[in-house]
């Protein structure tokens, strides 16, 4: 008998811990609390507006604009439920400017001589929440280091992907993530 006991206080004893963390799962999603997902979006929110994405940086490379324009359109249309429109009376209009793409800062020296070059890209956002009549400016920056043997052509061609994916996650997550 107290090995049938043994073995069943065996067989049970995660059992308290899984109920718990699923009732915590359960209260915290049902009082919205927390949500599971990448974008908190209000109810009725439906659509959206990207302006294209203007350059008016000192240094512009002519094919920030549009990479801007279309991967940040992709995120949004592959991650919410919004729906692209071009009505200026969208629900949320969201356009841009490129303020800053300062390719020539140097943060490395090796044996008197630059070994690393920096990269800074600065993107001025305007959200119009048309629902609300609310307009939220904001900037979102980053730099990106690269090695000072490339030249710029060449710096570019590794770092423009990694350039507007990153500064397109944190224009979203500053819209939609509340970050």
């Amino acid at each position: 008998m107290r090995e049938n006991v043994i073995t069943v206080v065996r067989k049970t004893r995660g059992l308290p811990s899984f109920l718990l963390f699923c009732f915590a799962g359960i209260l915290l999603t049902s009082c919205g609390i927390y949500k599971f997902r990448d974008a908190t979006i209000p109810p009725d929110v439906k659509t959206v507006k990207v302006g294209y994405i203007l350059n008016q940086a000192r240094y512009i490379n002519p094919q920030l604009s549009q990479k801007f324009t279309d991967k940040i359109l992709q995120k949004i249309t592959g991650q919410t439920k919004l729906t692209r429109t071009n009505s200026d009376d969208a629900h949320y209009v969201i356009n841009g400017t490129i303020t800053v793409y300062d390719p020539s800062q140097t943060v490395g020296v090796s044996a008197q001589q630059a070994s690393t070059n920096r990269l800074t890209v600065t993107l001025h956002m305007t959200l119009k929440k048309t629902l609300e009549n609310k307009t939220d400016e904001f900037d979102v920056s980053r730099s990106f280091d690269y090695s000072a043997n490339l030249s710029l052509q060449q710096a570019e061609g590794q770092l423009l992907d990694e350039v507007v994916r990153s500064l397109t996650d944190d224009i979203f997550n500053r819209i939609f993530s509340n970050w």
